[in-house]
């Protein structure tokens, strides 16, 4: 076995590979750009060494200053995680040049399915079911519109060696298809040095689903099953799960086995992912294969006992699988939501900043990766015990580290294992409850939203799901008039420890005792809830709409979680102060509460509501980032929906449009210019 493996990556994924190497008694060489001198990934390795500025295409994708590192250490061989030069072929190349093992697939296999438009030529040649697309080189946009309409509307516009939802574009109509080309070729160069692009048919309400796949270097191959991916946001994926709620056992077996025999016809080993795009008539076509560990592995971990990064390991070093097809059973129910430097309520644009908290729900035994004094899986294929629920969070980050804009916005996977589906979810939605991220913007709101959505909860999906259900962008989350009940009478429970706590402060005027009262009047999402609460040493009888509920918690004025139990149904809550109540987050919803006296709350109602400022004539930059092009001048007229300018944050081209017609009077911005939020670039008249 190994002795040294050098991880060319960063992030959450360099610390997963380094959790299961150092389970191995493999030691552990990290890289890290300027950006990253205090990362996470660097803290936990063995050795590290920097390897250039911020800027991926100065460092994390340079073959030579990661070669340079390998010489320097001694590392034996190499993981390269996911994205950087995961599927370059290479860097590949230049390991095997240079007599180290690349914990991954052969250069030729590579070369082979790597490269999107190569792999689709290979798959029709193999007979597998393709999406109709052009294969070939386009030389500019002009040539992308008259493709476009060849293949028909809609399109997808794909950058070949892209991957993470980078370099894809979506086209409905000619002018889409000339922008989306052109930011599809920055967005590759910048992310992968490679600007090819290719345009295919876009099937509308399909399913994303693909299959795991793992061979060794002795003609083994199996697949560990299928992972939904349907829900995703500009072509990223933000919540998976495996198995599929849609898939029946024929239609999962058929897809097993033609990504095997794909994978076996270009020589494949390690582990790789079979992409399909999967109709409602459960007809599925290839889409791509990524030849590297994807980020939405740990589902698949947990519902098969299987470390995928050791066995990745093992076959690196020439060890043949330790079991067959048929040892690999599916077990319970496995969800992840990526939690993304994202802000909801700005269109998920990037934000970025110092993590001020960031405090995730405990670990709790949910696969092969935890603690060794947690449980651990004898064997591949063992599994939790079946009464069990878990918690597993795969992160990159640590409370008071930065969020970079130079890199991808994920900061963590959260992930539930259930033994059924709707455990699961369940689980997630406690999870995600209990999960406290400050100091930047971040999708936990929209995760938690998505948990209790209908649609999602029946399985009635597909990857137009944001899309459809969110098309205005997310607004926050409306809950059901009883959960705002259960919140109201936690609200008042929680108000009576903290009017308790204030009875007892030292150092009153004589005869000025305060009283804590029974009688109150709770405001919740605009509604009015007068309650009487009565307590005892274990918790709170709250009255409120003609129901009588038990609180019980052991919540204390200034945690900023709660965790309560209402009619013994467990509640997260986190808590912040205000005056005469509380700012809480739950299930996707931000709410400002306030707990009054009868008498007060009749002179609130009088007061006037304080309206935010106008800034419907100006056009402000959205997220920190980087100008790329202005498209209008002074004095020029705009129409609704037109292209105004592009900025560019965590790799990521944002074209903002016009809202409506009007006319351009100052311009404050111009290309190259880096812009803070709600900065102003343009104002109209």
């Amino acid at each position: 076995m190994f002795k040294k493996i050098l991880i060319a990556n960063r992030g959450e994924i360099a610390c997963r590979v380094i959790k299961t190497a150092k389970k191995m008694g493999i030691a552990t060489v990290a890289v890290y750009s300027d950006a990253d001198r205090n990362a996470l990934h660097v803290k936990m390795a063995d050795e590290a060494v920097h390897i250039g500025p911020p800027p991926a295409n100065q460092s994390y994708i340079v073959i030579d200053r990661i070669m340079d590192a390998i010489r320097q250490t001694g590392a034996e061989a190499v993981h390269p995680g996911y994205g950087f030069l995961s599927e370059n072929m290479k860097f590949a190349e230049a390991l095997e040049k240079e007599g180290v093992t690349f914990v991954g697939p052969p250069s030729p296999a590579i070369e082979a399915m790597g490269d999107k438009i190569t792999s689709k030529k290979l798959a029709q040649e193999a007979g597998v079911s393709t999406v109709p697309g052009y294969m070939g080189l386009i030389a500019d946009a002009e040539e992308a519109v008259k493709i476009s309409n060849e293949i028909g509307y809609p399109v997808m516009i794909k950058a070949s060696a892209g991957g993470g939802g980078k370099g894809m574009r979506i086209a409905w109509n000619d002018q889409e298809a000339r922008e989306g080309f052109e930011s599809s070729k920055n967005e590759a160069a910048n992310s992968f040095g490679d600007d090819r692009i290719f345009i295919e048919k876009f099937v509308t309400q399909p399913r994303h689903i693909e299959i795991q796949v793992l061979a060794d270097k002795h003609g083994n191959c199996v697949y560990l099953h299928e992972r939904e991916c349907s829900i995703q946001r500009r072509n990223q994926k933000v919540i998976e799960e495996a198995p599929s709620p849609f898939l029946d056992a024929a239609t999962r077996k058929a897809m097993g086995e033609q990504a095997c025999a794909l994978a076996k016809a270009v020589g494949y080993t390690s582990a790789g992912t079979v992409e399909f795009i999967v109709d409602a008539d459960k007809n599925f076509y290839f889409l791509e294969m990524n030849t590297r560990l994807q980020v939405e592995h740990p589902v698949t971990e947990l519902i098969t006992g299987v470390d995928l990064v050791e066995q990745m390991i093992r076959v690196a070093n020439g060890e043949p699988l330790p079991f067959t097809q048929d040892d690999l059973t599916i077990n319970g129910w496995a969800i992840e939501s990526r939690l993304y430097a994202e802000d909801p309520y700005r269109n998920f644009l990037p934000s970025i900043g110092r993590l001020t908290r960031y405090r995730p729900p405990a670990e709790t035994a949910a696969g092969p990766l935890l603690d060794a004094d947690r449980w651990v899986p004898a064997r591949p294929g063992d599994h939790p015990p079946a009464a069990a629920a878990g918690v597993r969070n795969d992160t990159g980050v640590y409370e008071g580290g930065e969020i970079s804009m130079y890199y991808d916005p994920m900061i963590a996977k959260l992930c539930t294992w259930a033994p059924t589906r709707e455990a699961a979810i369940e689980q997630m939605r406690l999870a995600l409850d209990e999960f406290e991220v400050e100091g930047i913007g971040h999708n936990l709101p929209f995760l938690s939203a998505v948990m209790d959505h209908p649609k999602f909860v029946s399985g009635d999906i597909s990857t137009a799901f944001i899309a459809e259900e969110y098309p205005e962008g997310f607004l926050g989350a409306t809950l059901p008039e009883a959960e705002i009940q259960r919140i109201a009478a936690s609200v008042a429970a929680m108000h009576r420890v903290a009017e308790i706590r204030r009875t007892r402060i030292s150092g009153r005027l004589d005869n000025h005792e305060r009283h804590v009262g029974e009688r109150w009047v709770v405001t919740v999402a605009g509604q009015e809830f007068p309650v009487r609460i009565t307590a005892d040493k274990q918790g709170s009888t709250v009255e409120i709409a003609g129901r009588k509920l038990r609180v019980e918690s052991d919540w204390l004025p200034g945690q900023s979680l709660a965790r309560l139990s209402v009619d013994g149904s467990p509640l997260v809550l986190k808590v912040d102060r205000l005056p005469s109540g509380f700012r809480l987050r739950v299930r996707g919803a931000d709410l400002k509460t306030y707990v009054r006296r009868p008498r007060a709350a009749e002179l609130a109602r009088l007061m006037p509501e304080k309206l935010p400022p106008d800034t419907s004539k100006f056009l402000l930059c959205p997220m920190p980032g980087l100008v790329v092009k202005v498209n209008v001048a002074a004095g020029d007229e705009v129409q609704e929906g037109q292209a105004l300018a592009t900025v560019e944050a965590m790799k990521m081209e944002n074209i903002l449009r016009a809202e409506r017609r009007g006319v351009v009077k100052s311009v404050n911005a111009s290309a190259g210019e880096s812009l803070k939020v709600d900065d102003v670039i343009m104002e109209f008249e």
